[in-house]
């Protein structure tokens, strides 16, 4: 059976789960029923009605019932995944511990637990508990010997050259982007914000990877695997919610293949700096110094740098006169252009562009 993508199909996530060839799917978001157990209606202080998650959908008579559901569309998830796929599941204190633990009794294996901590969450009217201003993501590879994607130096670049971690600040989907009815409700009332899917399929996802959300709701997650050129393929049990993601989808236009496509370190030639010494741009001799100008060095003819009392790498010896255990010399030493401090690593960059 071949695998038909960029599509919305209408039915229950299961069987539609169990017609997909097995192993097609390189990844899967899925944001299942929270079974939210509500008592009654929630109510603000100036006694209007909140509007919460009260849908039947959301509703299983027991644990036992919810638990059974959970192991049937993750067992389904499973199989359609690629031996080096991965999932990303969300839930609150609600469900999620249930659903972690179903999982790796399936033989995912666990690779992260992020914390979307909400900026703008829904006060606790109540007051008799914590604000609820986070919910919780599993990310999991089908198998520990899983080779799964993960965009590492995508992830850095889109936390200012930070090492991206597990706890993600994001706000809730408001205003202009959540969906609305003729009624002028919302048009659903679990839509994710784009912000979080667009995280989430640049980390663990690449251009052309066929992306399954097997409860597509308002369809933020096909939305943004469109955008970024990954194909799509959701599953939507109620009509209703289906329209909406259709109608949204014709809005998406994809952005360039080449603005889509994540950074990878294999995809950039390595530049040994002797490189630039024998290629002439540097000249043995040249004196190189640090952002500060309070060290310097020179350039050998074969790549190293020497300074007053040392002989090494451009890494060892910005480590060396700084006192410092490790330095990146690429950023550390500098050469004057005009009386201006420009650093080597442009020449490496000018360098990789010739040769790409």
């Amino acid at each position: 059976m071949s695998l038909e993508t960029d599509v919305i199909r209408v039915g229950d996530s299961v069987a539609l789960m169990s017609e997909l060839p097995a192993a097609s799917v390189d990844c899967v978001f899925a944001d299942p029923p929270y079974n939210l157990q509500l008592a009654g209606d929630l109510v603000r202080p100036n006694n209007t009605k909140v509007d919460g998650v009260d849908d039947a959908w959301d509703k299983f008579p027991s644990f036992q019932d919810y638990d059974d559901f959970t192991r049937a569309w993750l067992s389904g998830a499973r199989r359609a995944l690629k031996p080096d796929g991965t999932l990303w599941v969300i839930g609150s204190y609600h469900n999620i511990y249930r659903v972690g633990a179903i999982l790796q009794d399936l033989g995912f294996w666990i690779l992260n637990d992020i914390v979307w901590r909400k900026a703008n969450p829904m006060p606790n009217f109540r007051g008799k508990r914590f604000t609820n201003a986070h919910e919780t993501l599993i990310w999991a590879a089908k198998s520990e010997a899983s080779r799964y994607t993960f965009n590492y130096l995508s992830m850095k670049a889109l936390n200012e050259d930070l090492q991206m971690r597990s706890d993600w600040f994001l706000p809730i989907c408001s205003g202009a982007e959540r969906l609305k009815g003729e009624d002028g409700k919302k048009a659903h009332a679990t839509q994710k914000p784009e912000a979080l899917l667009h995280r989430i399929l640049l980390a663990s996802t690449n251009p052309g990877d066929v992306v399954l959300d097997p409860f597509l709701g308002s369809g933020t997650t096909a939305a943004v695997a469109k955008r970024l050129g990954r194909r799509f393929l959701g599953f939507e049990r109620e009509q209703r919610y289906a329209a909406v993601a259709e109608e949204r989808l014709r809005q998406v236009r994809p952005i360039p293949a080449e603005l889509a496509s994540p950074l990878s370190k294999r995809e950039e030639p390595r530049i040994p700096f002797g490189w630039l010494v024998e290629r002439g741009f540097l000249e043995p001799g040249t004196v190189l110094l640090s952002p500060d100008r309070r060290h310097s060095a020179k350039v050998r003819a074969d790549g190293t740098l020497i300074t007053a009392d040392f002989k090494g790498s451009i890494h060892q010896a910005g480590a060396h006169v700084q006192g410092a255990p490790a330095c990146n010399g690429w950023t550390y030493w500098c050469f004057l252009v005009e009386g201006k401090l420009i650093p080597i690593d442009t020449l490496r960059q000018k360098l990789r562009a010739e040769l790409n």
